[in-house]
């Protein structure tokens, strides 16, 4: 019997801002080491007793998802596309229909995308005792040995040890996230573990216990997966029953009410990397403490993370303080605030700041683009395309463009005429021609587009034809 990951990729993970937004959220970034965490997550999952995993992942990031799983060298994934997010339980219910649609009594392993987890061997342990308890018919969650008073957490507290599974415990109650107060005291007594959000268990008794205690969230899934359609590598599911389903978390749904639950409990040095300072605690310290990634120089500094995605960051004389640089914000707090940062995210989305959930750099199906300048009637941006990969046919109302191809070689679509453009060479797309870019070498192509016009929003774009299915 293969087990059968299921990754659950719709997190946006808001306390890690400014790195981690809403268009391109911490799962997809190399947090730890040179991997993306999803990578990471997809490759604790690798090898013959696991069969192929089943992502399940906002419609937005599809394109990212399956790129990444490419470059892991991940096989024969099927990624399930959320048209809304509706929380664990609907995207749980949708992958155990999946895989229950072959094999109900495959065990499935729920866990999510942007978790960090140093102790793989000792993962898979508590995975193998975890998959006994599952075929004996439980619901078996990992509880995390705590290591600190942490706030960030919801907590289990174990029972009695299953008869029928040596090393997993009846899972007596769940505690909501305490105050610190509370913490310490359990953290003190030596009994109680964190929820860390996995889940083992065959993907019949999961949909029995979804069926038993939350049958609108299987009504609402079951008819989503009934209308579902696939595209490329995708599982597309119906948008209005997907939509209609209740937005629950799986423990609240399931695991607070099942008399099935059981814990595994685990020591595999896991965080979810929840905040800045759970960042900070697990990464590489040096003599002082500080935490450092990117361009930073550091002078009389204790106890800090400092990470820069590309301007060179001084720091003098600061304890215990996060301060993180991209190329269009700043973020700089007290470690023992990260909790608070998605209250300046809300604030700045109450005020319609765009940095609120988009970078500078923004991911397509084909590549991505980047604002370089903006001015008046004008902007400037460099525009990277992935090999093979084509833009759609297009036409814009009010803007005129000239493309220069700085590195590898586009084939340029105008109006019916094909053009070969090499390093260094140009072109002008007047107002109203219909046009198209691709890439027709073995290496990424990098061009800067110059847009002059009398408005040049990226909703003045009439696709004529689109190689993924965009309108």
């Amino acid at each position: 019997m293969a087990i059968v990951p299921v990754i659950l990729s719709g997190g946006t993970g808001t306390r890690l801002w400014p790195l981690s937004r809403e268009g391109y959220p911490k799962q997809f970034w190399p947090l730890l080491g040179s991997e993306t965490m999803l990578q990471q997550t997809a490759g604790r999952a690798m090898g013959a007793e696991f069969a192929p995993a089943v992502v399940v992942c906002n419609e937005a990031h599809r394109f990212l998802v399956a790129e990444q799983l490419r470059e892991a060298k991940v096989e024969g994934a099927r990624i399930l596309l959320e048209p809304a997010g509706r929380n664990s339980a609907p995207a749980i219910a949708a992958a155990a229909l999946l895989v229950a649609e072959q094999s109900p009594e495959d065990v499935i392993w729920v866990k999510a995308a942007d978790a960090a987890i140093t102790d793989v061997p000792a993962l898979h342990a508590a995975l193998a005792r975890a998959v006994v308890a599952a075929q004996a018919g439980r619901i078996v969650t990992f509880g995390m040995r705590p290591t600190a008073p942490e706030t960030g957490y919801g907590y289990i507290e174990p029972g009695a040890e299953l008869a029928e599974a040596p090393g997993v415990m009846r899972l007596e109650r769940f505690i909501e996230k305490p105050d610190a107060a509370k913490a310490a005291d359990l953290l003190a007594d030596g009994r109680h573990l964190w929820n860390s959000g996995m889940f083992v268990a065959t993907a019949a008794t999961l949909l029995a216990e979804l069926e038993r205690f939350a049958p609108e969230v299987v009504r609402s899934v079951t008819a989503a997966m009934a209308e579902a359609k696939r595209d490329l590598d995708f599982i597309r599911l119906g948008a209005k029953p997907f939509g209609a389903a209740p937005a629950i978390s799986i423990d609240y749904a399931v695991m607070e009410k099942t008399s099935l639950a059981a814990v595994v409990p685990a020591d595999i040095g896991w965080s979810d990397l929840g905040s800045w300072a759970a960042l900070w605690e697990v990464g590489e310290k040096d003599g002082r403490g500080n935490v450092v990634s990117g361009p930073v120089s550091l002078v009389d500094a204790e106890g800090c993370l400092v990470r820069s995605e590309g301007i060179l960051t001084g720091v003098v004389g600061l304890k215990d303080v996060v301060l993180v640089t991209t190329d269009d914000a700043v973020l700089a707090m007290p470690r023992d605030r990260a909790q608070d940062v998605k209250q300046l995210v809300d604030q700045l989305r109450r005020s319609g700041q765009k940095e609120a959930t988009e970078h500078r750099r923004v991911y397509r199906p084909w590549g991505n683009y980047e604002g370089l300048i903006q001015g008046d009637r004008f902007q400037v941006k460099r525009i990277q395309v992935r090999p093979g990969q084509k833009l759609s046919l297009q036409k814009h109302f009010h803007r005129a463009e000239h493309w220069v191809v700085v590195h590898g070689t586009a084939i340029v679509h105008r109006d019916g005429e094909n053009i070969l453009l090499r390093e260094n060479e140009s072109i002008y797309l007047p107002l109203g021609c219909i046009h198209r870019m691709e890439n027709p070498g073995m290496i990424p192509l990098t061009l800067i587009e110059v847009q002059v016009g009398s408005y040049l929003g990226e909703d003045d774009i009439v696709r004529l034809e689109d190689t993924y299915g965009r309108s």
